[in-house]
């Protein structure tokens, strides 16, 4: 049947109007979100000192809230603690948002060191150490955050990436001291760390949650972050002439050897030698041997580089343990606070077996820190990413309950993860995430690694990972699994099921253990797409880009 010529059909005119509907509704939208986006930026990054700015609500005392206060309290998780605090600033009325964040920090900082000081005076010197070292780190990432912040040379939105990682770090900081009480079984003392801490928690969380919207603004416009902060700096050209030697032992500031043919026979006293707060970097060889020795590089001790004679000849080991009354934050065989470090060719045991619980191997709390072909090797919480950003590679992580856990941003690149045989009765869990804070920028990222058993795990359930916290986030790409891994995966901390708010990722893993047929059916759990999988990647996810060329470690910054 032939149609009249040039007579339109009426389901096509339907259609042309449908789509030229459609069209102007994008249209509409389009201009309304640019035109927001204008609003937001103006009240972001506009200029508003000396100008009164209409008031938008009241808040319970009667007293009005500026437009920028109310922007940026609307944005925390404890809106009633910024408002009372945030909302009190001088001339509140008066500050963009930039200014009420920085605000933020500064009356921040005054409540965490009121609360430090309420640890020292309780008197109770063993449950409160740890307490009053993490309190120190909490107050030493929130000054670096107001410094930077501070900076005339650079702008705020440029910044976001630095101020985003130190104040997640000084969250979990604070958390840290709350669990460390809690392994003390005083619950007296446990209640008073939570009250002292309360009012420093709410406000580390609501000036994260502000510098985390100001950047989601700042992305939106595609503005440049900065490549350095001074704070942060090292000297590169110093950095990279020294690490690209064919052989850092030759080129050693100090050697320590246990059979008297170095300068030193321990490690601890090595790094007293180191100059404080150094931006270039000091190298210590540590020849082979087992080292039976405690190591804390501490956070003054910037831009050590370790080096081993291989992974299973220079050996620290340990045997610190909670069972025997040390806490897992001080139990670490191997901690390391300043920032920078590096280490290579070396392992980290704590041998204090199945049967002590949580005994750390290697602990990592410092920012732009790199790990290349190392072990770190014991059973329940082996490797302790608890803070700042870090990038292992090569590295052999051997354990048994939980044993890759903490809240650090964290990549581990072609290593070897092996779970091996725990108690009786137990599971092998590899991961345990503690993210707490939704804007909080951590994770475990495990990329291009294998996981596969240390000897015969017959009869051992063995998942990825459980959720420590309720925004725990872990993802596993591009690996090989096992066999033995359990068909389902994963693991509930409690109970049967896991948070709605966890971020759990599994992306083109290979090998019988990656089957997802039979995983967990959580709504945190997603079978990532490329573009989701390369948020966890070096380059965005550490900004490895910017710090891992000047350690001459080989890294893949995306997929």
């Amino acid at each position: 049947m032939s149609s009249t010529y040039g007579k339109v059909d009426e389901r096509e005119h339907a259609m042309l109007e449908a789509r030229r509907k459609s069209r102007k509704r994008i249209a509409i939208i389009a201009v309304s979100l640019v035109v927001l986006a204008g609003v937001v930026m103006g009240a972001v990054f506009g200029t508003m000192a000396n100008k009164k700015s209409t008031t938008a609500e009241t808040n319970d005392n009667g007293d009005s809230i500026s437009v920028s206060v109310k922007a940026v309290c609307d944005v925390t998780l404890h809106k009633d603690k910024c408002l009372e605090t945030v909302g009190s600033a001088p001339n509140a009325s008066g500050l963009n948002p930039e200014q009420l964040f920085k605000y933020a920090v500064k009356i921040t900082i005054a409540e965490v060191s009121k609360a430090r000081n309420a640890f020292t005076s309780s008197g109770d010197g063993t449950s409160m150490s740890a307490c009053i070292e993490l309190l120190d780190l909490t107050v030493d990432n929130l000054n670096n955050t107001l410094t930077s912040s501070e900076q005339g040379d650079v702008t705020l939105p440029e910044l976001v990436e630095d101020l985003r990682t130190w104040l997640s770090s000084a969250g979990t900081y604070q958390d840290t001291c709350v669990e460390t009480l809690a392994e003390y079984n005083d619950q007296e003392s446990k209640t008073f760390g939570e009250s002292q801490l309360k009012n420093a928690t709410e406000m580390t969380s609501n000036a994260l949650a502000i510098i985390t919207w100001l950047g989601k603004i700042a992305d939106s416009f595609k503005l440049r972050r900065r490549l350095l902060t001074a704070e942060v700096a090292v000297d590169f050209n110093v950095g990279r002439r020294l690490l690209q030697s064919t052989d850092l032992r030759k080129v050693a500031d100090i050697v320590v050897a246990k059979d008297g043919s170095g300068k030193y026979r321990t490690i601890s006293r090595a790094l007293k030698d180191v100059p404080e707060k150094s931006k270039k970097r000091t190298v210590i060889y540590v020849k082979k041997g087992v080292y039976f020795e405690n190591v804390k590089v501490e956070k003054s001790m910037w831009n050590v580089v370790v080096v081993g004679d291989g992974e299973s000849k220079s050996i620290v080991s340990g045997r610190l343990n909670v069972v025997d009354g040390t806490p897992t934050f001080q139990s670490a065989t191997f901690a390391v606070f300043g920032k920078g470090f590096m280490a290579r060719d070396m392992g980290f045991i704590n041998t204090a077996g199945p049967s002590k619980h949580q005994a750390v191997a290697l602990m990592v709390s410092a920012d732009l820190t790199a790990f290349y072909r190392c072990t770190m090797n014991a059973y329940q919480d082996t490797l302790y990413v608890h803070a700042q950003r870090q990038y292992y590679r090569e590295c052999t992580i051997i354990g048994t309950v939980d044993f890759i856990f903490g809240n650090a941003a964290s990549v581990l690149q072609n290593c070897k993860i092996l779970p091996r045989r725990p108690m009786k009765g137990q599971k092998n869990t590899i991961t345990a995430q503690g993210r707490k804070d939704p804007n909080q920028n951590t994770g475990i990222s495990i990329h291009r690694c294998s996981i596969s058993p240390l000897g015969d795990l017959t009869g051992v359930q063995t998942f990825l990972g459980r959720p420590w916290k309720n925004f725990s986030t872990t993802v596993i790409m591009d690996s090989s699994l096992h066999r033995f891994i359990d068909p389902k995966g994963w693991l509930p901390w409690i109970g049967d099921s896991a948070p709605d708010t966890i971020f759990y990722g599994e992306y083109k893993n290979f090998g019988a253990g990656a089957s997802t047929k039979n995983r967990v059916k959580w709504k945190g759990l997603r079978f990532l797409s490329t573009k989701e999988a390369n948020r966890f990647t070096v380059k965005p996810f550490i900004d490895g880009q910017r710090w891992l060329p000047t350690t001459k470690v080989p890294f893949r910054s995306g997929l």
